[in-house]
């Protein structure tokens, strides 16, 4: 008998509104669901839907109006900044559409950048780097510049450096957006393997229903409303 896996984030109630002058637009409206530890799901909708916004709650990057969020042990809606800050840095492993690499660093200095927080000794961070980047097939590139890599490449760093503090979840915001179709896909097999090698929990926002294949479960968002699931 199969023993079910367990909520990694669990979401109640969640409301979520922005002012704009003196107009209120409500982006996201009394959401509620679970996320599986181990869970590669990806979150779809036509822009302006709350996609981002929902993310962004999850990671801790922004607070709603009511309702929570709990991941693992946290319930991270009840953090202080600072405390958000310091839970994030061990929790969440964030890939962006853009990479957000910084050029003057190395592949190697750049996966390593979430470690410097950490208390781990030089050694200990370079084995964690390497593990790393051997991880998403870059251990001989990591003394190459971000300019120095191709689009897909510099994603496998971005996607190393997520991963390298070994968080609790990543987040993952169109991160195949800017990328052509083969690199794509080439990112999207490796966080295949991310989930199914390695058992982590992926959250994706896409709007490309060719990477929304990849996932476990798709969740759809429609003017803030989470109205079916598809799996």
């Amino acid at each position: 008998m199969e023993v079910p896996r367990q909520p990694i984030v669990e979401i109640k109630n969640l409301n979520k509104t922005y002012r704009r002058g003196s107009q209120v637009i409500s982006v996201l409206n009394d959401i509620t669901f679970d996320i599986e530890e181990g869970e590669f799901l990806a979150l779809m909708g036509p822009s302006g839907s709350g996609k981002t916004t929902l993310l962004n709650l999850i990671a801790g990057i922004d607070k709603p109006d009511s309702g929570s969020v709990r991941v693992g042990e946290v319930e991270i809606t009840s953090l202080s900044e600072t405390e958000l800050a310091r839970w994030r840095a061990s929790h969440v492993g964030f890939i962006f559409q853009f990479y957000n690499l910084i050029p003057v660093l190395t592949a190697f200095e750049n996966v390593e950048l979430p470690l410097l927080l950490t208390g781990l000794s030089r050694r200990e961070r370079r084995e964690h780097v390497e593990t790393a980047l051997y991880a998403v097939n870059l251990s001989d590139r990591m003394d190459h510049y971000p300019s120095q890599l191709s689009g897909g490449q510099q994603q496998r760093v971005a996607i190393a450096r997520a991963v390298v503090a070994d968080p609790t979840i990543l987040v993952a915001d169109e991160p195949t957006g800017d990328l052509d179709r083969v690199s794509a896909r080439e990112i999207l097999d490796l966080m295949e393997r991310l989930v199914h090698e390695l058992g982590k929990t992926i959250i994706m926002v896409t709007h490309d229903p060719r990477a929304a294949e990849k996932a476990h479960m798709v969740r759809n968002l429609d003017k803030g409303v989470l109205n079916n699931v598809l799996s």
